[in-house]
Order: C-alpha cells, then structure tokens, then sequence
C-alpha cells in the first residue's frame, strides 16, 4: 500500500491539483446527498451513504499519504 501512496504523493502534494479534486468531491457529496434525501428503499440508502462516506475519504487523502509513507520510512530504521 506504501507503494500507492507514493504514486499520488504528486497529486496530494500539488495545491491546485488537490484543491480541484476536493472541489470535484464536494460537488458529488452534494449530488449523492440530494439522492439520499429523497430515497426510500433501505439498501439504496445504505449504499449512498456508503458511497458518501468514501467520498469524504478524498479529504484526508494527502494527511492518509504522507502518514503511509513516514510509517514505511520509520519502518525501515527500526
């Protein structure tokens, strides 16, 4: 998983890159959102919220990456 990490260390790391996606994000969450609220079957409404949370996901993903890696790092000096 480390090795992921690394891969989209360039996304997270790149302000206006990172900035986009969360907006993109957002912009679901908000569409997803308007599902839910009209929604009545109760397995739809779990998987809406299923698929709300990961995208909330998306927000901590460059804190999740740089945690990933320094753990693999101190991970190797041990």
């Amino acid at each position: 998983m480390p090795e992921f990490f690394r891969e989209i260390l360039p996304l997270v790391n790149d302000k206006a890159l990172y900035t986009i996606l969360k907006s993109y994000v957002d912009f679901r969450i908000g569409i997803l959102s308007q599902f839910l609220e009209r929604e009545k079957d109760v397995d739809r409404i779990r998987e809406l919220q299923g698929a709300i949370a990961e995208l909330r996901r998306f927000h901590t993903l460059r804190e999740e990456a740089i945690e990933s890696i320094a753990q693999q790092e101190r991970s190797v000096y041990e």
